[in-house]
């Protein structure tokens, strides 16, 4: 390993490429602490490691929706609970237009990754994509309300609620499943 490789690591392990401070989004934000090129690998997303069960009860017991907390899904139906044992990477706020994306690997760790460049003070964002299996009413947008003040905002934090196409809708109906709601 040439000097200047050797030395970039040691200064990325003293000094992270991140610094969290009061957001104008929301809250606590992390920014970038120098400019951090696309593809850039920039923190792990950690905390405790809990099932589905214990995330609800851990929601109860603070007294607020699910959204709205530092659990994060894995694809092995787990979750982490950035709020216990977690890192800065829990502050990292939502965009609609998002700089950064979390990306799972085969050991079931999550890394926030950079999509393009980020410029020295800018403020690192991921799409939430949050799935709320229940009807978006005006009062769940209100709460999952996104104020990243991105050109195309969708205005929550909330993933599109998947459609059934035209063809299965016509077909539950043929086999009398009836028509399924729109609003659902």
């Amino acid at each position: 390993m040439n000097t200047d490789a050797l030395l970039a690591e040691v200064v990325e392990e003293v000094e992270p490429l991140y610094v969290v401070h009061e957001s104008p989004v929301h809250g606590r934000g992390v920014f970038a602490r120098r400019m951090i090129p696309a593809g850039t690998r920039i923190i792990e997303y950690t905390g405790e490691i809990v099932d589905w069960e214990e995330c609800c009860r851990r929601t109860e017991e603070k007294g607020g929706p699910i959204g709205h907390t530092f659990f994060f899904s894995l694809n092995n139906g787990l979750l982490i609970d950035g709020g216990s044992g977690g890192n800065e990477a829990r502050y990292i706020n939502h965009s609609c237009e998002p700089n950064c994306e979390a990306e799972e690997d085969e050991d079931d760790r999550v890394y926030i990754c950079s999509l393009r460049d980020i410029a020295e003070g800018e403020e690192l964002n991921y799409n939430y994509g949050l799935i709320y299996e229940a009807r978006h009413t005006a009062k769940v947008k209100k709460e999952f309300a996104c104020y990243c003040g991105a050109p195309s905002c969708s205005g929550v934090m909330l993933a599109p609620k998947k459609r059934k196409s035209r063809a299965k809708m016509t077909a539950e109906t043929k086999n009398g499943a009836g028509a399924p709601s729109l609003a659902e």
